[in-house]
């Protein structure tokens, strides 16, 4: 989403690269920029080798020929099951903030730390991505790497640079924790088992502990002993195993598997506040070229409108809310107020939604955590709000939002509405931020509705590679989420109401409609049918009401009434 101009992530896209720069907040830099220190061994790669680096199943080379500078550089080669991930430990200070930048060329290639920030961008030429991130008051060294993405053609990257306070500790910890064992799984209910397992052992302190479910990725779950794997099916036997992780990145071996079975119940979750399928709209609080409504003409087809955008508090990790009075023609908060109570009335639910693509709010930490949750539940209960919208496009933090966002259904009740809105990329894997917060909250967890526009080609559940825009490309990313933990009442669709809502990825309700059909019916399917069905998902979101009321509300009577009809 957008929150002040005409497309949800920039006004004027000429080719695919500038969109995705655009989509993830990067500024593209003609020229290198000099860097006072560099930590980095051997970012350069001059050496003619990968001296100082470790690449993924040996996917990574020095090679020469196309270098930014110099005569060498990075080179990673994806494949099906890998992501051609380099990174190196580096030696840093505690509590310091530190610039990480590399210029990279190819398909959706990354750059980050582990624990701190990391970017992606797309490009046929060598373009510069720069991240910054500051470190914990414990923390001596990071790992920083670069990544490109399954399946996608080769990457390269050159003149990666860590720039701020060279450590002065001990040298990197490369030694694992010890191998966590007398793993025991117990405490069944019909949807839930009980996980616990005896301390590993480190030199630095173990950082989390790893948990996989049967052959699914690794779910981190804090530096913990115990924990509830939630979401299951009644009378299932599932099995886990654990590992511990430091905070260097060093991970030890996996413990021995134990088993458990759920006790059986109901598969269904029990009745919430929103309908079985639900429609969401997010509303404007701005004017930027389409229609401008109040809440009252939201159209009563959509059971659940998103207002966009809360503001980024004075404290950090806090957020506020301003309502654009001017902008609106003179929406007063009287109105404002009176109006979501009378959507109430009407059985509609109003949510605030945090973010956008310009948002700042960052909750990186517990003190931002309990501010974030603090001024969310004063700006619920003083505008009549129900719920929470994770929104935040430039990133989040998994450990820390759900912290917040635990708090924040506990001081508020068990009524709170809570949706998140991530980028298709967010949700491509599970060990990604985005889905492993969705993982995390999941036992109070409402709807994700993925943004599926303004992301180019991505892989579905399926292995096989979707250009956006088409029934195929939503019904393989959708089925991402609903193989890897989401239950089917947690999955919605998010598609742009028109053209102009978004700069890429618009879809006749047409096209809607038959990947909704396609999920819970397996009818109405492109050249990709999943192998089963889920007849309770959730419904559709659109970016917004405002352009979905320019363009003659086709969203809201088209999609809206066939949402609804879902069996």
């Amino acid at each position: 989403m957008n929150p002040r101009t005409n497309r949800p992530h920039a006004a004027v896209i000429s080719v695919l690269s500038a969109l995705l720069l655009a989509v993830t907040g990067l500024v593209l830099i003609t020229q290198t920029s000099s860097a006072a220190t560099n930590l980095v061994t051997n970012g350069t790669f001059e050496t003619g080798t990968l001296a100082g680096w470790s690449c993924t199943a040996g996917s990574g080379a020095a090679v020469s020929g196309s270098a930014h500078t110099g005569t060498y550089a990075l080179q990673g080669s994806p494949s099906s099951n890998d992501i051609a991930r380099c990174s190196q430990t580096v030696s840093v200070k505690p509590s310091s903030t530190y610039t990480l930048s590399a210029w990279v060329k190819g398909s959706n290639v990354y750059l980050g730390a582990d624990g701190g920030t990391s970017t992606w961008t797309t490009s046929t030429g060598w373009a510069q991505l720069s991240t910054t991130f500051t470190t914990s008051a414990s923390t001596s060294s990071v790992v920083v790497y670069t990544h490109g993405w399954y399946g996608l053609p080769a990457y390269q990257a050159d003149d990666v640079v860590l720039d701020g306070p060279g450590g002065t500790g001990p040298p990197p910890d490369t030694t694992p924790p010890t191998v966590p064992g007398g793993l025991t799984v117990g405490s069944p209910t019909s949807s839930s088992l009980q996980l616990n397992w005896s301390a590993s052992s480190d030199a630095n302190g173990v950082s989390r502990y790893d948990v996989v479910r049967g052959t699914d990725a690794p779910q981190s779950v804090g530096n913990v002993t115990s924990w509830t794997a939630s979401g299951l099916s009644p009378s299932t036997t599932y099995s886990f195993k654990v590992r511990a992780c430091d905070a260097a990145g060093n991970c030890s071996a996996y413990g021995a598997t134990a088993s458990g079975t759920t006790s059986s119940g109901p598969t269904d979750p029990p009745p919430g506040p929103l309908p079985k399928h639900v429609l969401t709209g997010y509303w404007q609080n701005f004017n930027n070229g389409a229609t401008v409504q109040k809440i009252s003409d939201v159209p009563a087809a959509y059971d659940l409108i998103a207002v966009a955008f809360a503001d980024t508090g004075a404290q950090q990790g806090a957020i506020t809310f301003n309502l654009d009075s001017a902008g609106l023609g003179g929406y007063t908060v009287a109105q404002f107020k009176a109006d979501i109570a009378a959507k109430h009335t009407a059985g509609k639910k109003v949510i605030l939604s945090v973010g956008g693509q310009n948002g700042t709010v960052s909750v990186a930490n517990a003190t931002a955590a309990a501010n974030f949750a603090s001024s969310a539940l004063s700006l619920l209960r003083e505008y009549g709000f129900d719920g929470i919208d994770i929104d935040l496009e430039n990133g989040v933090n998994a450990q820390y939002m759900g912290q917040a966002l635990q708090s924040l259904r506990n001081s508020f009740g068990s009524g709170l509405i809570i949706t998140m809105a991530p980028q298709t990329i967010d949700m491509q894997a599970t060990t990604f931020e985005y889905f492993k917060l969705a993982l995390a909250i999941k036992d109070i967890l409402t709807i994700v509705n993925v943004q599926y526009y303004n992301s180019g080609s991505m892989n579905g559940c399926n292995g096989q590679v979707y250009s956006q825009g088409t029934v195929d490309f939503i019904t393989a990313q959708a089925c991402i989420m609903l193989q890897n933990g989401l239950r089917p009442d947690q999955v919605g669709l998010g598609l742009p109401a028109s053209s102009r809502a978004a700069g890429s990825g618009y879809v006749s309700p047409t096209i809607v409609n038959n990947a909704l059909d396609c999920l819970a019916r397996g009818t109405n399917c492109g050249s990709f049918k999943p192998s089963t069905t889920w007849p309770t998902l959730r419904g559709a979101m659109t970016w917004s009401t405002n352009w979905d009321a320019l363009n003659g509300g086709g969203f809201a009577n088209q999609v809206g009434s066939h949402v609804h009809a879902l069996p």
